[in-house]
């Protein structure tokens, strides 16, 4: 890979994210993992196993189940930013990028920035908010190109 900046692409949605490297020109991209984070996917019925606490109501006579204040999915969700977030920061530390692209879903990407530590969020040069996960890698070549 060419010297200079190194850019680090991460496309993520609420359950996968992938992280690329590219030069400031863009003008190569590659993984820059050998991985990509998977979050767990199971269905809300088995995420919400626990049945809701029960309350008394005061004026009548009856007692009602506590709704939980967030949807597990959308717990879910936030974990993963978090989680994404911690591997962003561990290889920040590690000065392995100079940049960061950012490309998710709307409310992804407002989870992880809400995640992100003031070191981190000087680097992001760009967010986007698009959902590109499902390409494939020749797709997203094509795709990340525009964004640096």
């Amino acid at each position: 890979m060419p010297t200079g900046k190194t850019i680090w692409i991460t496309v993520a949605d609420g359950a996968r994210a992938r992280f690329f490297r590219s030069n400031a020109g863009g003008t190569h991209i590659e993984p820059a993992l050998n991985m990509e984070l998977v979050a767990d996917r199971r269905p809300s019925r088995d995420i919400d196993a626990d049945r809701p606490g029960r309350t008394k109501d005061r004026m009548a006579h009856g007692r009602h189940a506590l709704e939980p204040s967030t949807d597990a999915h959308e717990h879910a969700r936030q974990a993963f930013a978090h989680e994404v977030i911690e591997l962003l920061e561990k290889h920040r530390t590690q000065n392995d990028f100079d940049e960061l692209v950012i490309i998710a879903p709307p409310k992804m990407l407002g989870y992880l920035r809400d995640a992100m530590p003031e070191p981190l969020k000087k680097l992001v040069r760009r967010e986007v908010d698009k959902d590109l996960t499902r390409l494939s890698i020749h797709e997203l070549r094509q795709r990340l190109a525009e964004f640096l």
